[in-house]
């Protein structure tokens, strides 16, 4: 790699080819399609299942080939309903992958171009431009008035400003998105070996654990593989010590081995599961696995992010804030419907034509722009500037007009100007930081003219943006000045400024989701939220949701943070804020080492390793990234938090179920165990051959169970606490009564049996 790109000229295409032969493509290697084959194999790995394989075995070998397939029809039967689901599901999964865009544009030979995405190599140049995505780690060279969405990467709602030779914001980083501006740089890293990459590969290296439901089939399936055999050869060893033949007592202790095992639990666990999660799907949940949902019904804490998870990732103006008077913003989204509310003392003319000119100008200095296509409003560059435009259309409020020169916004300025022509000069239009703005003002906007912003009316502003800061607003001042000679230097214009108002601008909470959270809450799960975001914002969503929340702890202080401290601040309840992947991962562990069963939300990269990591990962359908998605369990196909509710009712309705038919098919099975070990004591004859056994396991229990699966939700299903992860799925209670109706059946198989043998 001895050719370095040309800033004008870039790579030439004999060296990019070289260097693609050697880096390979510019792909995320852990976004990969779960092949059919792995999907099968997962349906044969269960104890039951395993046990069933033997027992087929077995009666093969002895020459009960009729047994020996109808044991394999019912394996075969439970994979395929396994394998279709999880097929679907996975099918449903790829028709929302969409991560990253599929042509860049770069300059090979001095050319502009556009090229696939998987082609770039290190030392392309690059170019960006507003609304796309960056396609690789890159160095910028140049950057005019960018700004980039981090938040699929960090968690972080604001956009960055991005600016060449600085170490942090010099930086672009593949996946995230251009929201206005434009830029070029050079391609530092492709693939894995970028940022992306790197939690990429962090969530590629947690290993998928046995679900909830998983662990408890396995324990159940051990226990009764360990009687089947004991019992078996106990019977086989007594029969043959009291001289009975040995072929009989081996036939014996087959039918025994299949009385113990409910050959009908696996097929009915999976028809059950199958039908709830197509059940899930009508309400836009996709489990990715059988035992999503049921695993998701056991979850005592659901740790979430809050960008696109809790908030609707939309930025919108909700307050406005002037001199005669602060009034509340309404509407979703980006639609330029809502209204101006107003209930000071003030005339309400008098206020909104202060918010109007407030507006007026606020609109003349953006970039952004909103567009509706198709009924669908969608906006272009950055979102705090695209809510300005919305809060302005639904005053009906206009640009001043063409703008003819700016100042634009810098890091070190935190403000922008532009200027346009006006009746007696140049107006100019500003808006930035407050404290940036207000030490450039020397009035403010009284009722019908501008007034001294003397140090009292000073302190009112600073109350002002205190008090919406506080609140988790990003606060923005707006200003103006009028009749401004053409000939001025920039230093001049920005000079004895009139303040116009604050704006608050928030990403507000998704409508569903406080009365989701208050459902979670009766069912005895909490929230806690693990975010990117500033902490005065993360703390002031959470207390507009419901959220109990006694503070907060950042990444920073995390960090220094031992694992026993950290549990205790988990049990007081507080949010998390400014985390990174592995922040989130710990946070996690600390759960799960609690013995609580932990559920995960999020959509972006940032969030893939702690899916992965948690009991059960929910990933968002349309918002969420390939990578959350490969790492989660469930998706949620309307990024509906109320639909993890919904989907944790219907988990604890399956659990239920599965409970009820277990208990009922083992009462059934053990009542055969008892007779025929019972018979074998009193030395009868043989009660029941095992394709018998088989017959009832299957048809007259297996349907009867099926039917006790598809029950509805009991009143009570999440009015009560999670269960307990060390809850048998029998329990004491069910023990006693499967024993009590084993020797009721039992004894009435022999009496029945005896009667007519005697006739």
């Amino acid at each position: 790699m001895s050719e370095e790109p040309d800033f004008s000229v870039g790579l030439s295409e004999q060296e990019a080819k070289a260097r693609l032969a050697i880096t390979g493509p510019n792909v995320l290697a852990t976004v990969a399609t779960v092949s059919p084959w792995t999907i099968a194999l997962r349906q044969f790995t269960s104890i039951l299942i395993v046990i069933l394989l033997i027992a087929a075995a077995v009666a093969a070998f002895m020459g009960e080939t009729v047994d020996a397939i109808a044991i394999a029809a019912i394996v075969t039967l439970n994979g395929v309903l396994g394998f279709v689901q999880e097929w679907r599901a996975e099918r449903t999964l790829d028709a929302l992958r969409s991560l990253l865009s599929e042509r860049a544009t770069v300059v090979r030979d001095g050319k502009t171009r556009e090229i696939d995405m998987r082609e770039i190599v290190p030392g392309d140049l690059v170019i960006i431009k507003a609304g796309e995505r960056v396609p690789a780690d890159l160095c910028l060279t140049i950057a005019v008035a960018l700004r980039c969405d981090e938040s699929i990467l960090t968690g972080e709602s604001a956009s960055v400003v991005k600016e060449p030779g600085d170490e942090i914001t010099g930086t672009a980083y593949m996946g995230t998105s251009a929201v206005e501006g434009h830029g070029r740089g050079t391609v530092t890293a492709t693939g894995m070996d970028t940022a992306f990459g790197d939690i990429a590969a962090m969530a590629g290296s947690i290993e998928r654990q046995p679900t909830h439901l998983q662990r408890k089939l396995a324990r159940l399936g051990m226990a009764l593989g360990l009687v089947a055999l004991a019992l078996g050869v106990a019977v086989v060893a007594l029969g043959v010590l009291n001289g009975r033949p040995v072929a009989e007592m081996a036939m014996t202790g087959l039918s025994l081995a299949v009385a113990i095992v409910p050959e009908g639990l696996p097929a009915v666990v999976t028809v059950t599961l199958a039908l709830g999660a197509r059940a899930m799907v009508e309400r836009k949940a996709l489990s990715r696995r059988l035992q999503a949902t049921e695993t998701l019904g056991a979850a005592s804490v659901i740790c979430t992010d809050k960008t696109g998870t809790l908030t609707e990732n939309r930025m919108s103006v909700t307050r406005i804030w002037t001199m005669t008077g602060e009034v509340v913003v309404d509407g979703k989204g980006y639609a330029p419907e809502g209204s101006f509310t107003y209930d000071g003392q003030a005339d309400r003319g008098v206020v909104m034509r202060s918010v109007e000119a407030l507006l007026l100008a606020a609109r003349t200095c953006n970039h952004a722009r909103i567009e509706n296509h198709c009924g669908n409003w969608e906006s272009i560059g950055a979102p705090t500037e695209a809510a300005l435009v919305v809060a302005a259309m639904k005053a009906e409020v206009e640009q001043a007009g063409p703008v003819i020169r700016e100042i634009p916004f810098s890091s070190e300025r935190k403000r922008m100007t532009v200027l346009t022509t006006g009746e007696t000069g140049l107006d100019a239009f500003a808006k930035g930081a407050p404290e940036r703005i207000l030490e450039r003002c020397g009035s403010i906007a009284g009722e019908d003219c501008a007034i001294p912003l003397d140090d009292v009316r000073r302190q009112e502003v600073e109350c002002a943006y205190e008090a919406l800061a506080e609140r988790g607003y990003r606060v923005l001042a707006v200003a103006e000045r009028r009749a401004i000679d053409p000939g001025a230097l920039d230093e001049e214009i920005e000079h004895d400024l009139t303040l116009l108002g604050l704006v608050g601008i928030i990403d507000p909470p998704r409508a569903e989701v406080k009365m989701a959270m208050e459902k979670a809450r009766e069912a005895g799960i909490a929230v806690v939220m693990i975010t990117g975001d500033a902490p005065v914002t993360a703390l002031a969503i959470a207390r507009m949701l419901g959220i109990p929340a006694c503070g907060f702890v950042t990444g920073d202080e995390l960090e220094r943070m031992d694992d026993a401290t950290l549990s205790i601040r988990l049990a007081q309840g507080v949010i998390f804020a400014r985390t990174t992947p592995r922040h989130k991962m710990r946070i996690v562990d600390i759960l799960q080492r609690q013995g609580r069963i932990v559920a995960m939300t999020g959509d972006g990269v940032n969030d893939a390793p702690a899916l992965k990591k948690a009991d059960i990962g929910i990933a968002m359908g349309i918002r969420g990234t390939d990578v959350a998605k490969d790492a989660s369990d469930i998706v949620l196909l309307d990024d509906n938090f109320a639909s993890i509710v919904a989907a944790v009712e219907e988990g604890r309705r399956q659990y239920a179920n599965i409970r009820k038919f277990i208990r009922y098919l083992l009462s059934s099975n053990a009542g055969e165990v008892v007779a025929i070990s019972a018979n074998i004591v009193i030395g009868g004859p043989l009660v029941f051959l095992p394709i018998q056994i088989l017959w009832m396991n299957l048809v007259t229990d297996g349907v009867t169970a099926l039917t006790l699966g598809l029950e509805k939700s009991e009143p009570a299903t999440m009015k009560g606490a999670p269960r307990d992860d060390d809850e048998s799925v029998i329990g004491k209670r069910g023990l006693a009564v499967i024993m009590a109706f084993a020797l009721y059946t039992g004894s009435a198989t022999l009496f029945i049996f005896y009667q007519t043998l005697e006739h």
